[in-house]
């Protein structure tokens, strides 16, 4: 089933949000200094960072503002990146792991100051629960949470045994796991939209339903050409996501789309605090990971379940509910009253793609399920390149991310073969 992108999923999210922005379509041929393609998180906190500047910046969006994954993943606030710190440090350097470690703190701060400086009101609730679903990963669990605290002064994050954890989740099917206090969770699409805001009062040109076709050198720098307009600008950053399919072979080579799904229950009433007792967002050790926290409704909202292919399946809410069924089998029958999909951008390593490509075409892309985060701090990050503050974009641009194998018709069904065979060693 392909999507309508004429406006945003029937989402909770979009059920329960004012998305009526003051910014419209493109209509004829603009000049700028910056064209940004992607008006998700990252397209959204460069587009804020370079109007800040003053510089003259066109954000181009083939649907509503968020209509990709910023407006419809699972809302939960992570500290770090998609590898563990023992990871990095064993395939990075001990030096480059600290540093990545210093900015997923920065990362995790201009979080909150995005959300507290402007303000905008997200239904941010703080703490994350790690569940170890599988008893052998505790041991490795208590290693990361304990090296995190002792080598990195990280006292965030703590240790939860069996019996708490039990008492925290409302399910047999978690061993133990760990809590950071500094993750949370939010409304994805309200954060977004209020980014959008933001950015367009700094003077940014926001211009949704532009889908982009080509992006082509010209005399006076790129030209964007999109369905019902074009840009003529110095320079591009491509922030797409999921989504860049198509506008650039080096993207299209280390950056691949998957499909992950979501479904929220019925309010549940007084039986929410027997599924999570607190207001804490709850992930696993899946490869393919289970992510779930009560709305401030208390409303249940589950993610799980995914595909390789930009078409859904038409009953999404029939492929999550015996995800939510195996943790939660106390809710096997419960009414399902939303159900979407997203589509996000995965890397070999899940180390995301930062790179300038050409002179003047910059990409940001491939956060690997944690761009909630990441993804507003490194736009930033890649507008302070733009503007010449180069320091930590060369950093990030230096990160092991290599081509995915199998050239340009394989390197799909190898992904999804890859990904098939990784998720089968969740149920074994």
């Amino acid at each position: 089933m392909r999507e309508d992108i004429s406006r945003h999923t029937e989402s909770f999210y979009a059920a329960t949000v004012a998305s009526d922005r003051h910014c419209s379509k493109l209509t004829a041929e603009a000049r700028a200094q910056v064209c940004v393609i992607g008006g998700g998180f990252t397209g959204l906190a460069a587009a804020l960072e370079l109007a800040k500047r003053g510089i003259r910046v066109a954000l181009l969006e083939a649907g509503p503002i968020a209509w990709g994954a910023s407006g419809r993943n699972g809302g939960q606030v992570h500290v770090g990146w998609r590898r563990s710190q023992q990871w990095l440090e064993r395939n990075i350097g001990r030096d480059d792991a600290r540093h990545l470690w210093k900015l997923a703190l920065d990362a995790r701060s201009h979080l909150d100051e995005l959300i507290s400086d402007h303000p905008i009101d997200c239904d941010f609730r703080p703490g994350h629960l790690h569940g170890d679903h599988k008893r052998r990963f505790i041991p490795a669990t208590k290693a990361e949470v304990e090296h995190l605290r002792e080598q990195y002064d990280y006292r965030h994050i703590r240790f939860v045994g069996h019996d708490e954890v039990r008492a925290m989740v409302g399910t047999d099917d978690y061993f133990g796991g760990s809590f950071d206090d500094r993750g949370g969770q939010l409304h994805p699409l309200k954060l977004a939209l209020g980014m959008a805001d933001v950015a367009s009062s700094a003077g940014a040109s926001l211009h949704p339903f532009t889908r982009v076709q080509s992006i082509d050198r010209c005399a006076a720098g790129w030209r964007v050409r999109a369905d019902s307009g074009t840009v003529v600008c110095d320079t591009v950053l491509l922030a797409c996501g999921g989504y860049a399919t198509g506008l650039n072979q080096s993207v299209d080579a280390h950056v691949m789309p998957m499909n992950n799904y979501i479904a929220v229950t019925r309010p549940l009433g007084e039986k929410a605090r027997s599924i999570i007792n607190g207001s804490f967002a709850v992930s696993d050790s899946r490869f393919v990971i289970y992510y779930y926290r009560l709305t401030p409704d208390h409303r249940l909202l589950f993610g799980g379940g995914e595909s390789y292919s930009y078409r859904f399946p038409r009953d999404i809410a029939a492929l999550v509910r015996p995800h939510l069924a195996k943790v939660f089998p106390q809710l096997s029958d419960v009414e399902i009253d939303y159900a979407w999909g997203g589509t996000l951008s995965v890397t070999p390593t899940r180390l995301p793609f930062v790179r300038q490509l050409r002179p003047g075409l910059f990409n940001v892309s491939g956060f690997s399920g944690l761009g909630l985060v990441l993804a507003p701090y490194l736009g930033k990050v890649v507008g302070e390149a733009i503007a010449g503050e180069r320091a930590i974009f060369d950093r990030l641009e230096a990160l092991p991310v290599p081509s995915f194998p199998g050239g340009r018709w394989l390197r799909w069904p190898t992904l999804a073969a890859a990904m098939s065979f990784l998720a089968l060693r969740d149920r074994l």
